[in-house]
């Protein structure tokens, strides 16, 4: 997962492959409280990994239930049959709206003292129509802020079961959810019916709640979408196992990337469109209808038991009118594909995304006008006028805290004037989709050129290394040590059986073309073993000399090391890496540190390791070793023309990245 201040897409030319995407979260949350309420153990496959199932979990620890996480399965032994918690607990419900609002139901009516609490931003989503509801009921609740919005207060309930319980239904679905999923508790005795106020919006995701509840034991009578009646006698009862969908939501992101990208020509037919694992037509999501309105801008669709394939139809894409109150969330994704439309889209019948995560009507619109787009608004409507070629601007997209504004807005990427965009705060996707850049990276393509490659050249001891990782963790690129590759060849050689002579350099070279090297920081790993210390030591640079001067290993070292730029960047350090291997690279910084500094950092760094060390010694190593290096016949060590230097002598680690960094948003620009 990206944790980054920003993430910087380049231009983006087409994607092909396939994505397998992570579980629903209304499905996720749903069945974790549905499983602490029942008795017994209910075992949960494929459970959504994010924010939101971390703040359902972590509350159904503080109330007694038993969690085991094994990867994406949890047992969930639940408390049905058992007492609740006596003592007062305070909940943290971080910006989860399916955690806040059926818990608060199912805490309200079953009773204790339990406070709710949230980020900013939850405390301004407003949950006074479920708590009225409540009230009706007999529940107790107290408002500790603001009137209308958590944080609560729940304490023990006077239930009144004699009459039907009234819930408006045009703000969010989420409260009528939340008294579906919590009124079982009560309805030993009789049923109770629900009614609700105004019209329902967001139906589909209350079709997700009828089936689970169903698949829970809890057969709810639907009366039209006026009238719910949860049976007298109800119990939930588990299913023993059960397994979560893809999220339909997120299907929405690599439908329209089906639908705006081209495919990747070199790949044949392979090459030819997007495959979505997961999730199929037959989804019980309502979300998997956006699948219709990308159909209807211009998407090939075809779909399986549990897949989607999705190609580009109809280019420039169709714009639409389209009420998408049956698809609130996957909707937002539609505002961004209008960009690429050949005339207007109007979104209606959207009020709900006003009070989401964000207000999302008014973020769709200031970022889209960032991209140079013309967008109207209203109080339930958006209206996006495309963006033809030429016409289309560098943005530093603000996200709002909310997941599905990052998401999105990844797609204008793809743009015809091939500019780039900037992503802010990209770790706000784990709400939903913790790896959805690395997702879309994976089936995204572009030309080499658009792959931004930053170099940091110099001599030994420079501190180049621990610079050049700590910019690349900053800015989300790969990172690649480039003298390290010489040690890692020599090191997988040696294992394979092989001598480090010239008799075995074909075979070698050939070892060095794929080899399973990657750097994670300052760590080395070879077929995921780390092998750091290993090619560190002495011996390890002496072997890795011996490897550097054949001619066809050094060839194919060449060959690796291209193939380390890869989307999003890369950063790449060594000797050579702005002159040689990357001479096209947009900012090439040349690191410098005198050699008594340098030395003494080698000292310092041997001594911590408890190895005895003479500085005047190193020293006098340090400067053989950069005569040797600057007066090699192949790939010198010099700084590159355009390179600019750094010197480090007197410089923190911490300054000297802010410098590179402010280099970059300079040449970013």
């Amino acid at each position: 997962m990206f944790s980054t201040a920003f993430l910087d897409l380049p231009a983006l030319q087409g994607a092909s492959g396939t994505v397998t995407l992570p579980g629903s979260k209304s499905i996720s949350n749903r069945v974790l409280l549905l499983s602490a309420l029942c008795q017994g153990t209910t075992v949960v496959h494929d459970l959504l990994d994010s924010d939101d199932t971390r703040v359902m979990l972590a509350a159904l620890r503080q109330l007694g239930c038993g969690v085991e996480v094994a990867g994406t399965t949890v047992t969930i032994t639940g408390l049905g049959g058992r007492a609740w918690p006596a003592e007062a607990i305070e909940f943290f419900m971080g910006n989860a709206g399916t955690a806040m609002r059926p818990l608060t139901a199912a805490l309200a009516v079953q009773g204790g003292d339990f406070t709710l609490k949230g980020v900013p931003r939850m405390h301004e989503r407003p949950i006074g129509d479920l708590v009225n509801a409540l009230r009706e009921l007999g529940c107790a609740i107290d408002y500790l802020g603001n009137a209308g919005y958590p944080p609560l207060r729940v304490r023990q309930p006077t239930l009144r079961l004699d009459k039907p319980i009234p819930v408006r239904g045009d703000v969010s679905s989420q409260f009528l959810t939340a008294l579906l999923m919590a009124l079982p508790l009560a309805a030993q005795d009789r049923a109770i019916t629900i009614e609700v106020v105004g019209e329902l919006i967001s139906k589909p995701y209350i079709e997700i709640t009828l089936n689970l509840l169903a698949r829970y034991g809890i057969a709810v009578e639907r009366q039209g979408w006026e009238r719910f009646v949860i049976p007298a006698g109800s119990r939930y009862q588990s299913p023993g196992t059960i397994h979560v969908e893809a999220d339909a939501s997120s299907a929405s992101y690599f439908i329209a990337l089906g639908a705006i990208a081209a495919g990747d020509p070199s790949k044949g037919a392979q090459g030819n469109g997007i495959r979505i694992q997961g999730v199929g037509a037959d989804s019980i999501q309502g979300d998997i209808r956006f699948m219709d309105a990308a159909a209807q801008m211009g998407a090939k669709i075809t779909s399986g038991p549990n897949w989607l394939e999705i190609q580009r139809g109809a280019w420039p894409l169709k714009g639409i009118t389209l009420d998408c109150n049956h698809i609130p969330d996957a909707a937002m994704t539609l505002a961004v594909m209008a960009l690429y439309a050949d005339g207007p889209t109007t979104l209606r019948n959207i009020a709900s995304w006003r009070v989401k995560e964000t207000d999302r009507i008014a973020a769709m619109a200031t970022e889209s006008r960032k991209l140079g787009a013309t967008v109207e608004e209203g109080p339930d409507w958006i209206t996006i006028h495309p963006l033809p070629a030429g016409q289309w601007q560098r943005a530093s997209i603000h996200t709002y805290d909310d997941h599905r504004v990052a998401m999105c807005f990844s797609l204008a990427a793809f743009n015809a004037d091939q500019v780039p965009v900037r992503i802010e705060d990209p770790k706000c996707v784990a709400k939903t989709f913790p790896d959805y850049f690395e997702a879309l990276f994976s089936v995204a393509h572009t030309s080499a050129q658009n792959i931004p490659v930053i170099c940091i050249d110099g001599p030994t001891a420079s501190g180049k290394g621990t610079l050049a990782s700590r910019v690349a963790a900053a800015l989300g690129y790969h990172y690649l040590d480039s003298g390290a590759l010489y040690r890692v060849t020599a090191h997988a050689a040696l294992q394979a059986g092989l001598t480090l002579e010239a008799a075995d350099e074909a075979k070698i070279a050939d070892l060095a073309r794929r080899l399973p090297v990657r750097f994670e920081g300052e760590q080395v790993l070879l077929d995921n073993v780390d092998v750091t210390d290993a090619i560190r030591s002495e011996q390890g640079g002496m072997n890795a000399s011996k490897v550097s001067v054949l001619p066809a290993v050094r060839e194919a070292l060449v060959d690796l090391q291209h193939s380390f730029q890869r989307l999003p960047g890369l950063l790449a350090d060594g000797r050579d890496m702005g002159t040689v291997i990357f001479p096209n690279a947009p900012l090439k910084v040349f690191l410098t540190a005198s050699a008594a500094q340098r030395a003494e950092r080698r000292h310092k760094q041997l001594i911590s390791k408890g190895f005895s060390a003479n500085i005047d010694s190193l020293r006098a190593d340090l400067e053989a070793r950069d005569a040797r290096d600057m007066s090699r016949s192949v790939s010198p060590l010099q700084p590159a023309q355009d390179a600019l230097q750094l010197d480090n002598s007197s410089l923190s680690i911490d300054a000297s990245v802010a410098q590179v960094l402010d280099w970059w948003q300079g040449k970013s620009r």
